[in-house]
């Protein structure tokens, strides 16, 4: 099943009106953007399965190395807020995953960035619920990356 959504997903759904697999994408930008570490893990599949490519962490396998990117911005001085909208859902059984655009906002001190983020994520069925599997996000604006980069990395490069 392949169906397109228009309407932005930010973690502030009513996560009882939505099937499961939203459901499950939601909570992830709840975990994000309430700095929940615990919400976090519960969303990501606690397993060496799981990957992470994206432009803070270089690329993460395993869930452990993943949380460890989360536990950096999550400990960091920054404030932020994303969203995932104009994407394409595709469903297949025992995986979906969700193929769009994040944006958001990045502050720090002297720093306010409109971010533009190409996003993937993947997630499996297991043990009844939905969990996160992959997550790919790249930034296209290579001035923008390096902004971006520049700003994040004194607090996640410890």
């Amino acid at each position: 099943m392949l169906r397109l959504e228009q309407t932005a997903v930010t973690g502030r759904e009513d996560k009882q009106g939505l099937p499961p697999h939203l459901a499950a994408l939601s909570t992830f930008y709840a975990a994000l953007n309430g700095r929940n570490l615990e919400l976090m893990a519960s969303n990501w599949l606690q397993s060496n399965e799981a990957a992470m490519d994206n432009p803070l962490g270089g690329i993460k396998r395993g869930w452990e190395e993943i949380k460890s990117v989360y536990q950096r911005l999550f400990a960091s001085p920054s404030e932020y807020w994303f969203e995932f909208y104009d994407f394409t859902l595709h469903l297949d059984g025992n995986v979906f995953y969700v193929v769009g655009r994040e944006r958001g906002e990045f502050k720090t001190v002297g720093t306010v960035l409109s971010m533009a983020i190409r996003t993937t994520r993947i997630f499996t069925h297991r043990d009844g619920r939905w969990q996160q599997v992959h997550h790919h996000g790249s930034i296209d604006d290579p001035d923008l990356l390096a902004r971006y980069q520049a700003a994040v990395r004194p607090g996640i490069d410890k």
